[in-house]
């Protein structure tokens, strides 16, 4: 199907499909773009096309475009797929594009919709396919391809780099954590961490701008298929997403809203309970603890390799009305915090003389307020 002047459909033109329709058009490709929005079919944007970009949201959007276009699939197209997706989901849509006739090439880009213009975005190129056709030049158009092998590994590489990127964006919230806690000024902790190995996240902190260039809601997307693939991913999944889904940070707010310390990020009603909790450790008035808990709320885990199950009462009995010995050497951190609806979740970490505990909170909007539900722990 390939001609002289090979065309080009863009199936997607959110920010970053926009910016490379444009792009790809300077470069004098004949484009033509589509819109799931506009309510028309794609399949006649895709018959004329040598090379049809997918630029979604994630896999199942592009399961759901390339399931409708796939009979307007010919050999000799070329499926570039720029879409965030787990590995799977790349293996499955290869299958299907396969079965055509056409050439599913998965690649996914390091970069945003500055690197877009100038075209320096860097191309994860995963296919199976000998040979790219017209799709070569169209990725050189738009930076750098780096092939990677299979469309699995191209996607589990994408996950890895945003991964990476997100365990950034917290290290970045937990440096500004600490200088609050120390009574640092935030500016000059800022000068401080843009001359270390956060100055990158901390030159975009200071510059992000609206409209975001990556959204906190495509941050959070990614690290859950991230954590779906491999546990050790589940935390900063959790911690990246509960400002999310809080509403402390707008879904399309750019990434850099993420890096708030904990406390500006969620509502103070509901950090409360965890407050007072802390407090009564802190103190080891168990009236404290009464505030934080509901009536009924049970605190379960292992002690001394032993289930336990306490209630309240039981739970206020083990404490004596004054602080430990060793408090100014403990310390205790909100990790999570997540909100839905009248329920939500939230972990902290507690650094008591040797033993680190990991509390996980299940909590309940009532009529009181927020208040813990139940607790569970870990203790190591």
């Amino acid at each position: 199907m390939t001609t002289s002047s090979p065309t080009v459909a863009v199936l997607g033109l959110g920010r970053m499909g926009a910016a490379m329709a444009r792009r790809l058009t300077e470069q004098g490709w004949a484009v033509t773009g589509w819109t799931r929005s506009s309510g028309a079919a794609p399949g006649p944007v895709v018959r004329d096309a040598d090379v049809v970009v997918l630029a979604l949201f994630d896999g199942p959007a592009c399961e759901h475009v390339v399931e409708r276009c796939a009979a307007d699939l010919t050999p000799g197209t070329v499926v570039v797929n720029t879409t965030t997706a787990g590995p799977g989901e790349a293996v499955a849509l290869e299958k299907t594009v396969v079965a055509t006739g056409a050439t599913y090439v998965h690649a996914p880009v390091m970069g945003s919709t500055p690197a877009v213009r100038v075209g320096t975005l860097r191309v994860l190129v995963g296919t199976s396919a000998p040979d790219l056709g017209p799709a070569g030049p169209l990725i050189a158009d738009l930076g750098e391809a780096i092939r990677v092998g299979g469309v699995a590994e191209a996607a589990a590489l994408k996950l890895v780099s945003n991964g990476a990127l997100g365990g950034g964006i917290l290290a970045l919230r937990d440096a500004r954590q600490y200088a609050a806690d120390l009574g640092v000024d935030e500016e000059t902790a800022l000068d401080v961490l843009e001359r270390g190995a956060l100055g990158r996240l901390v030159e975009g902190k200071r510059g992000q701008r609206a409209p975001a260039q990556f959204t906190a809601a495509a941050l959070a997307k990614d690290l859950a298929l991230l954590a779906a693939e491999t546990p050790s991913a589940r935390t900063a999944a959790g911690r990246v997403a509960g400002p999310v889904d809080s509403g402390a940070v707008a879904p399309d707010a750019d990434v850099f809203a993420l890096t708030a310390p904990i406390g500006a990020e969620v509502p103070e009603e509901v950090l409360a309970p965890l407050h007072a909790y802390a407090r009564g450790h802190a103190t080891g008035d168990a009236s404290h603890f009464r505030a934080a808990f509901l009536p009924t709320a049970h605190i379960e885990g292992l002690r001394d390799g032993r289930f336990v199950s306490w209630d309240l009462d039981e739970y206020c009995g083990l404490f004596p009305g004054r602080p430990a010995h060793d408090e100014r050497e403990r310390r205790r951190r909100i990790e999570t915090v997540r909100v839905e609806g009248t329920v939500g979740t939230a972990t902290m970490t507690l650094w008591h003389g040797p033993d680190t505990f990991t509390d996980m909170f299940l909590l309940l909007r009532g009529e009181d307020g927020w208040r813990i539900a139940n607790k569970v722990y870990d203790r190591r």
